[in-house]
């Protein structure tokens, strides 16, 4: 790992630390220096403000879980992943999402979603030849839903276990694959 690497982590390992016990909007560039035992100034070399911190820790430590490899035949157990890494550290993500600190993990979520479900929509199509407004509609349909779920989940708490997420998501989308999209398919 470089000595950079080692830095951001430890920048953001202080952030979380500070999550645990300040509302987001309190925490201080300064509170987060101090916690890891480094100055401002090395806060700033690596990090613009406290946002591109929270996108760094999102991207890095959830959204990268899920998204390594991702496939048709694997995205369920790669949601789980992310899910249950959130879930791990739940005091940082429902904190931070409570402050708004959400659009960019919502926003990098949703087009991750809009592909594989624009692969699941490929894949059901078979031969059948989609307009692209069809097909963006149609993915972005499913994609706000599952994104919406996501963050409302954070939002409330995350009461629901990650398991208990993961085979309504699957449901939900065998089920889909197999009525919904097929009938939106055949309409074409």
């Amino acid at each position: 790992m470089s000595e950079s690497l080692i830095t951001k982590q430890a920048i953001a390992d202080g952030f979380k630390g500070l999550m645990r016990i300040k509302s987001f909007d309190k925490i201080t560039i300064s509170d987060i220096a101090k916690s890891c035992g480094l100055n401002r100034q090395t806060f700033y070399y690596h990090f613009q403000d406290k946002y591109e911190l929270l996108d760094w820790i999102y991207y890095n430590e959830a959204i990268s879980v899920m998204t390594e490899g991702l496939t048709f035949e694997n995205w369920s157990s790669r949601i789980y992943r992310m899910l249950t890494q959130m879930k791990k550290e739940d005091y940082f993500y429902i904190n931070a999402f409570k402050a708004s600190g959400q659009k960019e993990f919502e926003a990098y979520l949703f087009s991750v979603a809009k592909e594989l479900f624009k692969e699941i929509i490929t894949n059901l199509s078979g031969e059948k030849e989609i307009k692209l407004e069809d097909m963006d509609f149609i993915a972005s349909f499913f994609s706000y839903g599952t994104v919406g779920i996501i963050v409302a989940w954070a939002q409330e708490g995350m009461r629901e276990s990650p398991e208990f997420l993961k085979e309504r998501f699957e449901n939900l989308v065998l089920d889909s694959k197999n009525l919904a999209v097929k009938r939106f398919l055949s309409a074409l």
